[in-house]
């Protein structure tokens, strides 16, 4: 039997998906990309990922790493605590 080890990183970004779900976190996402006028394509080069991840990452079907969460943040302007809906 296969068993997934997880990071610690990982590990973090499952304990948040128990309080908040994905529609969450890609409906923000979206909004955010669409404020900006980028194309996901643009995100995806700028991030070093495929199209397709990005695609995946706003209809919630995948979430992106720890670090990768951290890029995107950064490029869209996000404050990660608002995207992942915690606050002080």
């Amino acid at each position: 039997m296969y068993v997934k080890h997880f990071t610690p990183a990982r590990c973090i970004i499952y304990k948040i998906m128990e309080m908040i779900t994905n529609k969450q976190i890609s409906s923000k996402l979206t909004d955010a990309l669409r404020n900006c006028g980028m194309t996901q394509a643009e995100l995806a080069r700028r991030l070093g990922v495929r199209q397709q991840q990005i695609s995946c990452y706003l209809l919630g079907k995948k979430m992106p790493s720890l670090d990768t969460f951290a890029n995107l943040c950064k490029i869209l302007g996000l404050d990660a605590n608002d995207v992942l809906c915690i606050s002080d």
